[in-house]
């Protein structure tokens, strides 16, 4: 089963790196079938960072004008099209929230709150995990983490905060997602 696996990631990997030659060359096909298969991952990335259709639809059409633009920015060897678009899209959108300026006077803001005891119960349990696995957490990797998600900050901007290599912070994060991940699961 796990040939298969392999093999189906190949395949579409193949894929992947012919519709960008083929874009490389000004097929618009190649572009609407790449478009087709991997805006869905963009859109949703983008989504969950700026909680606002209309930007997260500026995200998408940015990263798709640039690929068009720009074909040869995808490079297969250092990993898959849908991996390195979901990036690029996280960083797009994070800057767009940098961007952002405050749209309404503090005045103009109602708020409503409707109590939903169950998801506030829920919710307080996975913090209370995550908040647990946090703390079990060498203080460099929750450090970096810490950087990345609450502060927003890129891996480049993390090790030029903190003078680590590149690698060194990507492999701290990397490693904390995958144990909040398996705590979360528990």
């Amino acid at each position: 089963m796990k040939i298969g696996v392999a093999s189906a990631d190949t395949n579409a990997m193949t894929s992947d790196l012919a519709l960008v030659t083929a874009i490389r060359s000004g097929d618009q096909g190649a572009m609407a079938a790449l478009y087709d298969r991997f805006s869905s991952i963009v859109y949703a990335v983008a989504l969950r960072v700026l909680q606002d259709t209309g930007a997260a639809e500026d995200v998408l059409q940015e990263i798709f004008m640039q690929l068009w633009r720009n074909p040869g920015a995808f490079d297969a060897s250092r990993g898959n099209m849908a991996a390195w678009l979901a990036v690029i899209a996280r960083h797009r959108a994070i800057d767009a929230l940098r961007r952002r300026r405050p749209e309404n006077d503090i005045e103009d803001v109602t708020i409503s709150v409707e109590p939903d005891m169950a998801s506030d119960a829920d919710r307080a349990r996975a913090m209370d995990k995550v908040r647990g696995a946090m703390q079990t957490m060498p203080p460099p990797q929750r450090s970096a983490l810490e950087m990345a998600y609450f502060e927003g900050l890129t891996h480049t901007e993390i090790a030029e905060k903190t003078g680590e290599p590149l690698g060194t912070i990507k492999t701290r994060i990397r490693t904390g997602l995958l144990s909040l991940r398996r705590v979360l699961a528990a």
